[in-house]
C-alpha cells in the first residue's frame, strides 16, 4: 500500500502521443502522482478537515472559486465575474483588480473553438492553453475557429456564438461514455456563413482582428477509462470525509470510482490522506 498526503491540485493533463490517451497526474503535496498505472487500483482518499487557499496559502474554512479563501477570490482579478464572462471586462473602465495580471493574462491571444464534450459546444481560452483546455473539460474533439487579440474580443464572439451552439457542458452526460458523433468542420462552416450575414452583429473591431482557422483540423483526444457508469453518482469529501472505491477512468476533472465520480478541481487546496492498494 502507498500513501500520499497534502493539499491537492487540480489534475493535470498532457497528450503524450498523438493517438494515445490523455496522461493525469494528481499534485498532492510535493507528490504528483501519475494516476494511469492505477486504473484498475483500490483508492482511499480521507479528508483531514483543513483547507489552504491555493494563492495565498492561507487556512480558510471554506473554499471559494475553486480553491481560494474568501479575502482572495474578493481580491483577485483571477475570481471576478469577467473570467466566467469576458464580455464584462471592466478593465477599461479602470477598475480591474489586478492591472498587471490583466495585462499579462487577457491581453494576449485568445482562441475561439468548438468542442464536443457532451455535445456541441462553443469555448475559448488563451492560445496557451490549448489543448488543456480541451482536457480539462472532457472534449473528444475540439477545433479552433479563430483567434483575436484579448479574452474581451474573445467573449463578445463567442455570445455570438452562443446564439447557435451551446457553451455548457452537461457532466453527468460528459462522464457517461463517449457523446455522439459531431461534424466539427461543418459546424465550423455553418458559422462562417452566419458571420458574412450578421457582420452588423460584432463590433467592427472584432471582425478586423480575428484570424479564421479554415486549415485547422480536428483534434482527437481518448481518456484512460477502463469503464464508464450507467449511472453517474456524485461523490463529496466535506459530506463524507472518506472515500473509497476502484479507479476505472479519468476524464476532464473527475476520477471515475466504482462507488461514483469526485471533481478534483473542486477540491484544490482540500488537504487529503491519499492511499494506493
Amino acid at each position: 500500500m502507498d500513501i500520499y498526503s497534502g493539499c491537492i491540485q487540480k489534475l493535470k493533463g498532457v497528450l503524450r502521443e498523438p493517438l494515445g490517451p490523455v496522461c493525469y497526474s494528481l499534485p498532492v503535496g510535493e507528490t504528483e502522482l501519475v494516476l494511469n498505472p492505477l486504473l484498475g487500483s483500490t483508492l482511499h482518499l480521507k479528508f483531514t478537515g483543513q483547507i489552504f487557499c491555493i494563492a495565498c496559502h492561507n487556512r480558510t474554512q471554506k473554499s471559494f472559486n475553486q480553491g481560494y479563501c474568501f479575502p482572495c477570490a474578493k481580491s483577485l482579478a483571477r475570481c471576478d465575474l469577467c473570467i466566467v464572462r469576458p464580455e464584462k471586462c471592466h478593465y477599461h473602465l479602470g477598475t480591474c483588480r489586478e492591472p498587471v495580471w490583466g495585462e499579462t493574462h487577457c491581453f494576449i491571444p485568445h482562441v475561439v473553438y468548438l468542442a464536443n464534450t457532451s455535445g456541441l459546444k462553443v469555448g475559448i481560452t488563451r492560445e496557451s492553453q490549448i489543448p488543456t483546455r480541451w482536457i480539462d473539460q472532457g472534449a473528444v474533439e475540439a477545433l479552433p475557429i479563430f483567434t483575436v487579440q484579448n479574452r474581451l474580443q474573445s467573449g463578445l464572439i463567442e455570445v455570438w456564438v452562443k446564439n447557435y451552439f451551446q457553451d455548457k457542458t452537461d457532466w453527468r452526460k460528459m462522464l457517461k461514455g463517449k457523446p455522439e458523433k459531431v461534424d466539427l468542420l461543418q459546424a465550423r462552416d455553418t458559422l462562417l456563413k452566419k458571420i458574412e450575414f450578421e457582420q452588423n452583429t460584432l463590433d467592427n473591431s472584432d471582425l478586423n482582428l480575428r484570424k479564421f482557422y479554415t486549415d485547422a483540423k480536428v483534434t482527437a483526444l481518448e481518456f484512460p477509462v477502463l469503464q464508464y457508469p450507467d449511472k453517474v453518482v456524485s461523490l463529496n469529501l466535506e459530506k463524507t470525509s472518506e472515500i473509497t472505491g476502484t479507479l476505472l477512468g479519468i476524464k476532464g476533472q473527475y476520477l471515475l470510482l466504482d462507488s461514483g465520480a469526485l471533481n478534483i478541481r473542486n477540491l484544490s487546496g482540500y488537504e487529503i490522506i491519499l492511499q494506493v492498494s
